[in-house]
């Protein structure tokens, strides 16, 4: 199978202290699949509620928390140790647009599992490193074996596009598929409602 290859720039500046350190990723973006044409990672809106974050990945730490057996903090390395799963879905903005890429990414589920989950549990709520919080059914997440993704359409996830990682709440709008983040809590709270959902916005979402 021949993939169509475009070659994009892709930048991330770490921070610590006073020095700046790169960090090498991989930045070779496809624009097709198994016959499928994908979206360009340039075709997204910029619509986050504090612009693009850029985080410092040596610092970095993913919490998993809440009604877990085992509280964990993972960093980068320690979720990409996970098998990896690819899934072609389409992202669709409740402002009308929408684009198809080739996502990459670890199960959600295969993460709570190390953690254990306490049976009161039926809610994740997602945590972003611009303070943006949403949230999923637990059986949603469980069952439709729904991605934390780190790459897209083969080369590595952009800070302007959510790095480290992006929710990929497929058949949901585009909402609820939390970029940057930083903590994923487990909760008996089949109500909470997220930065927009608070807003008006509904909170099942559903495409």
């Amino acid at each position: 199978m021949k993939y169509l290859a475009l070659i994009f720039l892709v930048g991330i500046v770490l921070v610590s202290g006073c020095t700046q350190q790169p960090i090498k990723l991989d930045t070779v973006e496809i624009t097709e699949y198994k016959g499928e044409k994908l979206s360009s990672v340039n075709d997204f809106r910029e619509n986050s509620i504090k612009g693009p974050q850029y985080i410092d990945i040596e610092n970095y730490m993913l919490e998993v928390t809440g009604l877990v057996d085992q509280p964990a903090s993972l960093t980068y390395d320690d979720v990409l140790a996970h098998q990896s799963y690819e899934k072609v879905v389409t992202l669709y903005c409740v402002e009308g647009w929408d684009v198809t890429i080739l996502w990459e990414g670890v199960l959600l589920k295969d993460l709570l599992e190390t953690t254990g989950i306490k049976h009161e549990a039926n809610t994740i709520i997602f945590h972003a490193y611009d303070d943006y919080t949403s949230s999923l059914p637990l059986d949603y997440i469980m069952d439709n074996n729904i991605l934390l993704a780190y790459k897209m359409n083969g080369a590595t996830i952009p800070p302007e596009r959510g790095f480290p990682f992006q929710v990929v709440a497929e058949d949901k709008l585009g909402y609820k598929w939390v970029k940057w983040v930083t903590k994923i809590e487990l909760a008996n709270d089949p109500e909470y409602k997220g930065y927009w959902e608070r807003r008006g916005y509904d909170n099942q979402a559903d495409v």
